[in-house]
């Protein structure tokens, strides 16, 4: 499976330091708050950073998921994301923390925040392992008093690995690499 990457962009030490970062912001920002914040994974490529993410974060938390799909089995997203399995959990007058394995047009991310307004959080925030700001098409709103954390700013290539994947695959490398271009076009 290493022959199918072009190069590595995050090792999985580098990895590890930057969530535990993520998770130390999150846990001092949130350590005065009166009900511990809903931390919703973005199914399926935020599971690990999610598992990884919430074991780090020393205070109490609720955890959910929900799937929204905007790819298929392509590289590209269609643009029209559709939540395809909801979080459970009543997110009213919460604070949510939507984690995300990528924020690249915006367009998705934009849909689950709109969909955790409409089921009465009190503010959404955003903590995305890679965030590709050159492919944005839609500018991010958080809701309330929302912060956005970023794991790393990830450059225009098509990225795979610790939960990223390809066509279902190559979730399971512990790093990040750039898939070779001749494997997907």
């Amino acid at each position: 499976m290493d022959s199918h990457i072009e190069r590595v962009l995050w090792t999985q030490d580098q990895i590890a330091a930057r969530v535990s970062d993520l998770a130390a912001q999150i846990s001092a920002e949130f350590l005065s708050g009166s009900l511990p914040p809903v931390v919703v994974g973005v199914a399926t490529g935020a599971f690990l950073f999610l598992a990884d993410l919430v074991r780090l974060i020393k205070l109490p938390i609720f955890v959910d998921f929900i799937r929204a799909e905007s790819y298929g089995s392509g590289t590209v997203s269609s643009g029209a994301p559709r939540i395809s399995f909801d979080s459970k959990l009543d997110v009213a007058g919460k604070h949510v923390i939507l984690v995300e394995d990528i924020v690249d047009t915006g367009n998705t991310l934009s849909r689950l925040i709109a969909h955790m307004e409409t089921k009465g959080a009190s503010s959404v925030s955003v903590c995305t392992f890679l965030d590709k700001p050159s492919r944005r098409k839609v500018q991010i709103k958080l809701l309330g008093k929302g912060k956005f954390y970023r794991g790393f700013e990830c450059p225009d290539y098509f990225v795979v690995g610790y939960g990223m994947d390809f066509a279902e695959l190559y979730r399971n490398l512990p790093y990040v690499g750039v898939l070779k271009p001749e494997l997907y076009k």
